[in-house]
């Protein structure tokens, strides 16, 4: 199904998913974090990962799945390497909350990584990427849930994995690189949108049961599981992958599958570099607007129009996005218009 042909108002949007929140139980500077992630996603064109969790996220706080308010419990704290127990509050919150404080330190420390086990879901990885590289900073930011297992390792048919996703913010001398990827090759969002709508994947990109290759993803109601990232030729790239976000965002975190967490959660591993520390910030933009005139540059296969970079067409739709409105995927907005009658929050 296609977008909604309305398109909405950027802060109108941003409004009414903060008033939703917080009329859900949320304090103020999370429910705005939750919201302003969740209308970024749309923006970029992440519509399985914007306000179409809208429902789902206000059905966590109904049912006590997703904290309302405090603080992360801080594990540890050397400055340049902090470990925060997020207590399963919103993972958007905890995740801008990290960003801003590993940005604020980079300028000291030169590189600054932060973990968090045991938060709620984080939703769109790349909506966070330019709170990093508007301040010439790069950025690296993963996401894993120890309690899904939907994919399985390479070669296997029982799920272990979830599809744990990694991103990276570059800097050039133009337009950030924005990359965000998963270690599977679709994702637990898309499926659900997929069996809601009754349509099938275009490949064959999940397993049954008994590991036969099909494109329909209810597959995953019945113990089939999703493939890696490279698929049956070479998902073990993607296999690979997950294991490093496992270690990377679990293992770091101290939160992970080995405790067998029940209900939403996340384990995320952020870490923000200062190209200034190590050889200059003048010196990084050189090789990375090199890199990025190149593959642009790249002459184009038959049937491609021009090579894009990583995030650029997120970065246009965002642009068309702010000057025309946001154009919500089909049905979204009958959700929030429901929650808000439920919710007793005025509707636009």
């Amino acid at each position: 199904m296609a977008s909604d042909d309305t398109r909405h108002d950027v802060d109108t949007l941003t409004d009414l998913a903060f008033a939703l929140f917080k009329a859900a139980g949320l304090e103020p500077d999370k429910a705005h974090a939750v919201a302003e992630i969740l209308v970024e996603a749309d923006l970029m064109g992440h519509t399985t990962h914007g306000l179409a969790l809208a429902p789902w996220y206000l059905e966590s706080i109904r049912n006590g799945v997703m904290t309302k308010a405090g603080q992360p419990k801080i594990i540890s704290d050397r400055g340049a390497c902090v470990a925060w127990d997020g207590l399963r509050l919103p993972g958007a919150w905890l995740t801008s909350t990290a960003m801003d404080l590993a940005v604020e330190r980079a300028a000291t420390y030169g590189t600054v990584t932060i973990t968090i086990g045991n938060s709620h879901h984080i939703g769109c990885l790349a909506a966070y990427l330019t709170r990093a590289t508007d301040r010439g900073y790069m950025v690296l930011l993963a996401s894993s849930s120890p309690s899904g297992a939907s994919v399985a390792p390479f070669g296997g048919t029982r799920g272990v994995f979830t599809p744990n996703p990694i991103a990276a913010g570059i800097p050039t001398d133009g337009d950030p690189i924005l990359i965000d990827v998963s270690a599977s090759i679709t994702t637990n969002n898309m499926s659900s949108r997929l069996i809601a709508e009754g349509r099938k994947f275009e490949h064959q990109w999940l397993l049954d049961r008994d590991g036969n290759p099909t494109d329909d993803p209810n597959v995953l109601n019945d113990g089939g599981t999703i493939l890696p990232a490279g698929g049956l030729d070479h998902g073990q790239k993607g296999y690979a992958l997950a294991i490093l976000v496992e270690a990377l965002t679990q293992g770091l975190a101290g939160f992970g599958r080995a405790d067998k967490p029940e209900g939403t959660n996340a384990s995320v591993f952020l870490q923000v570099i200062d190209p200034s520390a190590f050889a200059g910030e003048a010196a990084f933009v050189h090789q990375t607007g090199w890199l990025a005139d190149a593959c642009r540059n790249n002459p184009p296969r038959p049937g491609v129009e021009r090579v894009r970079l990583p995030g650029e067409s997120a970065a246009s739709r965002k642009r068309q996005a702010l000057v025309q409105g946001v154009a919500l995927h089909q049905g979204v907005f009958d959700k929030l218009r429901a929650e808000a009658a439920r919710l007793g929050v005025d509707f636009i």
